[in-house]
């Protein structure tokens, strides 16, 4: 009977440093899945912010103001401008300024 009682106590002994132990690990873990979420919302903000900056350079009136004033381009005059439709034909010489493309 002594031995028995011996054997359960070195069990519940075994038992219960394990559970200390798995409940250390997933703490830690917990404290990490936390720091890697807080990393991935700074990074959702800074993707935003990469966004916002890429469509304020992407501007037309940005573009043009660039172009006609660093590399002083001129919008083509009106003998110089044709229109191409899809199908690859030109239509005449005509200005493109209500052109979407």
């Amino acid at each position: 009977m002594t031995r028995l009682n011996l054997f359960l106590l070195a069990l519940a002994m075994i038992c219960s440093a394990a559970v200390v132990t798995s409940q250390h690990r997933a703490r830690k873990a917990y404290g990490e899945l936390q720091k890697e979420q807080e990393v991935a919302r700074q990074l959702d903000v800074e993707w935003g912010q990469l966004q916002l900056e890429e469509s304020t350079w992407a501007m037309h009136s940005r573009i043009e103001a660039e172009a006609t004033t660093r590399l002083g381009m001129q919008m083509p005059g009106t003998p110089r401008t044709q229109v191409i439709l899809p199908d690859g034909k030109a239509v005449g010489r005509t200005t493109v300024k209500d052109d979407p493309l």
